[in-house]
């Protein structure tokens, strides 16, 4: 069995992941590729026949102007050229858009179902300013490469191509000026592309590291401010912006050595090739015509290999960002189980679980409720309730011994069946932007709306569906309609009934309400209980006196069980929590 191993930060795929995963998505999409190069090539070959007409409009000029109709056919075969030009050119713009559109489509489809597969304890150890910056920063340079940046690229490396072979077939002597900065160019290329990669991918990764420090910093701000804490964090931020701006500062002052090398790589071949093409027709060895057009294509080459450096960051963004959203499918999973429940029975077996190697904060707790009765789990603050909370519903693995639903590991479960078991209930909750039947359905995507009716009506939601004004079609969310958080929880428990599943592990799901909301969703959470196996956290002992079943937990392991009669009576630490919560 494979366990998924916290990360801190997820991992960056390989460049040569990055390749294959390109390639396979081109291979996809063969049929539009080819048509695209096709235009392209076309507007290529088109674009050539300009020098090749100037050069013999220059000989006819020489020539005292005596062939007045062939200029007029060179400038009728000009004006054919450029229109082809730029019919195909629009062309292939407009099937390039369509391409690449569907390829970040396949992309970000790809990339939310990575995030979605991984473990929910894998993600919150990930972080998730790591995450938002992926799923933000990164779809948005990556999308902007594609589009811009990679079409481009490909439209010049092919024009620089077909214009050196036009070169060479016009004056292969003169095509000799070019051989000077082709070894700069490469090795100067190689340098760059050798160090911007690894450069980018730190500046993103200490961006990530602001993004997630100031996150925390903003959400956390009543106690960093209750703590003393603010002098400390801001000079945490500082230096994690000190770190991303020296990241960025690096990557400029590779471009500021790479760009004007290649720049003067692509200015002293026009230079040489006027002065070498001179020469050569003075000398007879070259005529007006092909020095003509053999200048005009070295002309034409700075237009190209300028466009191809000024992408080539733009195209190393979109690589390292790329590689960022890949390296999500890389992180190492569980092996699902191949085994279906075969009972409601959730038994955990000496349990043990550590945030950080070496420090367990669980140690051996062994629990296996009765199908359908109610437990409750009490203890300290820091005691591990909330942890082994989270290790019954599948979100961590423990380090070793097991929780198994149905005698399946827990978190072996696929996530859409694993919720069918077990459901963690926390005082956290969300609406997403969409109607209100969408936010139902969720839990049951084939529910009928009677069944989604009937789900609001079981935790008294029906006066908030009649007070929306379109029903379950009213839009929730952000720029829409509202709800409270007692309405807010309402949802999230009508989403329960519909995932009707045997076992809830309860976490002060009321404990952010104020006290009169908190008494009428806990009648509504009563309903949504009968009949289920409850494991709750318990950090108010109300809770606790009515379960069939009390567990003391502290430093991670259970010290006391039974029922809340017999543990006053044994007159142990749970009599002593009991009398301190009653005042006495």
């Amino acid at each position: 069995m494979t366990e998924a191993a916290p990360v801190h930060g997820f991992p960056v795929a390989s460049l040569k992941t990055v390749r294959r995963y390109f390639s396979a998505a081109i291979r996809r999409e063969r049929r539009a590729t080819a048509a695209v190069l096709a235009f392209y090539v076309a507007a290529s070959i088109a674009g050539l026949v300009g020098p090749q007409v100037l050069g013999q409009v220059v000989a006819r000029a020489a020539g005292n102007g005596r062939e007045i109709r062939s200029i007029e056919v060179a400038a009728a075969v000009f004006l054919v050229a450029l229109l082809v030009q730029g019919l195909s050119s629009t062309a292939a713009s407009r099937a390039a858009g369509h391409l690449t559109a569907r390829l970040l489509a396949r992309l970000r489809g790809d990339f939310v179902g990575a995030v979605l597969s991984l473990p929910v304890g894998v993600v919150e150890d990930a972080g998730t300013g790591d995450l938002q910056t992926r799923a933000s920063s990164d779809v948005e340079q990556l999308t902007w490469s594609v589009r811009q940046a990679a079409p481009q690229m490909v439209v010049a490396i092919g024009q620089c191509t077909a214009i050196v072979i036009a070169l060479l077939f016009t004056a292969p002597l003169l095509a000799l000026v070019l051989l000077p900065t082709l070894p700069v160019l490469a090795l100067g290329t190689r340098w760059y592309l050798s160090l911007a990669r690894p450069g980018y991918q730190r500046t993103m990764a200490s961006w990530d590291q602001t993004n997630s420090r100031v996150q925390e910093t903003a959400a956390g701000g009543r106690t960093i401010e209750t703590l003393s804490l603010a002098e400390r964090r801001i000079s945490q931020v500082d230096a994690d912006i000190r770190e991303w701006v020296a990241t960025e500062l690096y990557t400029m002052r590779l471009r500021t050595i790479y760009f004007p090398l290649t720049e003067a790589c692509y200015v002293v071949p026009l230079v040489l090739a006027v002065l070498v093409g001179g020469l050569l027709h003075a000398d007879g060895h070259l005529s007006i015509a092909a020095t003509t057009a053999a200048v005009l294509y070295v002309q034409l080459l700075i237009s190209p290999v300028d466009t191809v450096l000024s992408y080539l960051d733009e195209i190393q963004l979109g690589t390292a960002s790329l590689g960022r959203l890949l390296g999500v499918s890389e992180i190492e999973k569980p092996d699902l189980a191949e085994d279906e429940p075969v009972s409601p029975h959730v038994v955990a077996k000496d349990v043990h679980y550590a945030y950080r190697t070496g420090h367990d904060v669980l140690n051996g707790i062994d629990l296996a409720p009765v199908p359908g009765s109610r437990v409750a789990l009490v203890g300290p603050s820091g005691a591990g309730k909330s942890t082994f909370a989270l290790l019954l519903t599948g979100v961590h693995a423990p380090r070793t011994g097991y929780v198994r639903i149905g005698g399946v590991d827990a978190h072996r479960l696929p996530t859409d069946r694993l919720r069918q078991e077990v459901v963690l209930v926390t005082q956290e909750y969300h609406i997403f932007n969409g109607t209100l039947r969408e936010n139902l359905a969720l839990a049951s995507p084939d529910a009928t709306d009677a069944e989604l009716v009937t789900a609001l009506e079981a935790v008294d939601g029906l006066p908030m569906l009649e007070r929306l004004p379109g029903g379950l079609d009213t839009r929730l969310g952000a720029g829409a309609n509202q709800l409270s958080p007692g309405e807010s929880q309402q949802v999230a428990l009508a989403r329960l009934i519909l995932a009707d599943p045997h076992t809830l592990v309860l976490d002060e799901a009321t404990a952010l309400l104020d006290p009169r909301a908190a008494r009428h969703l806990e009648r509504s959470l009563a309903r949504v209980l009968e009949g289920r196996t409850v494991i709750a956290v318990a950090h108010r002992l109300q809770t606790a006196r009515d379960a069939d079943y009390i567990a003391v937990i502290d430093h991670g392991r259970i010290i006391e069980q039974g029922s809340h009669d017999d543990l006053l009576a044994a007159e142990g630490s749970y009599a002593a929590l009991w009398r301190s919560w009653q005042g006495a």
